[in-house]
């Protein structure tokens, strides 16, 4: 699956509000970069999205079946 067919199935499904989901699909945009990018670029975008996800912490916990 490509980055455009998860953003379709993300929207199709209403999932395109759920944030651990949106970093996939940057993952996704990026893994298909990376030819066009630098490695210094490539990392810094990675580290981007990876501390997205980090911020994003424990925000689920006492909401697991509202959220998941």
């Amino acid at each position: 699956m490509n980055s455009e067919e998860l953003a379709k199935y993300l929207e199709t499904t209403n999932n395109i509000f759920k944030p651990w989901l949106l970093i996939q699909l940057r993952l996704k945009k990026l893994q298909e970069q990376k030819n066009e990018l630098s490695a210094p670029e490539y990392e810094q975008a990675l580290s981007d999205i990876h501390q997205d996800l980090m911020n994003l912490g424990e925000w689920w916990v006492g909401r697991e079946d509202e959220v998941f």
